[in-house]
């Protein structure tokens, strides 16, 4: 691939810079929005500059500013374009009013279903959270917020499974729900689109094991 190179010497991708500077200007935001994730997630947050996400995107790093004040600015939309689109997934599989198993599994079918078109957020979810976590100011409590009613939203529906009597009372909710929620963002670390699996091979899977168990015969204490 041709490539130029900059004022200090670094080549950078002439495709790239056609891409970042070619569209509408919210076509150009969010092609750099993307470019700008999946270095967070290969980098890390900390670790990612200015000037490497203009590099990749082939402009100078004065022209970042043009459409984005700092680099919070940037992890700021990835993560809250990732937790607005899967906690309104969830809100609608509970107005569903399926019974618990049903909308449970379909909680669980949508978290895996993130994991391809979201897969530098809940990277960067997992890996800089407690950094971001810990900027000053209030910038970041959204966070907190998102993960208070995402929990909320599947305890409720586990509490109710037990309550009617689908679920097993001899478990507890919360430790039920993060032990699921961990399972799901942490395959984030393994799974490749357009390998062996997909997500739904995955969820579905998933529910299998969770539903039905993996041992056979009389259950033990």
């Amino acid at each position: 691939m041709n490539q130029r190179k900059d004022s200090g010497g670094t080549a950078a991708p002439v495709k790239a810079k056609r891409a970042a500077a070619t569209g509408s200007p919210s076509e150009r935001r969010e092609h750099l929005v993307k470019l700008a994730a999946e270095l967070f997630a290969r980098k890390g947050f900390q670790a990612t500059t200015v000037r490497e996400i203009a590099l990749e995107a082939g402009i100078l790093s004065g022209s970042l500013y043009h459409h984005f004040d700092s680099k919070e600015t940037i992890v700021d939309e990835v993560l809250r374009t990732f937790l607005e689109d899967v906690t309104a997934r969830y809100r609608a599989a509970l107005a569903s009013e399926d019974d618990p198993r049903a909308v449970l599994s379909e909680m669980v079918r949508i978290g895996f279903g993130t994991l391809e078109v979201h897969r530098a957020a809940i990277t960067v979810m997992q890996n800089d959270w407690n950094y971001l976590r810990s900027l000053p100011g209030d910038r970041f409590d959204y966070l907190v917020r998102a993960e208070d009613e995402i929990e909320r939203m599947w305890m409720e529906q586990i509490k109710r499974g037990q309550a009617v009597g689908q679920f097993r009372a001899d478990v507890d909710p919360k430790l039920t729900y993060r032990m699921m929620r961990d399972t799901i963002w942490v395959t984030v670390r393994w799974f490749r689109p357009n390998g062996r699996l997909d997500t739904t091979t995955i969820a579905d899977h998933f529910v299998k094991v969770v539903f039905d168990g993996l041992a056979t015969g009389r259950r033990h204490s």
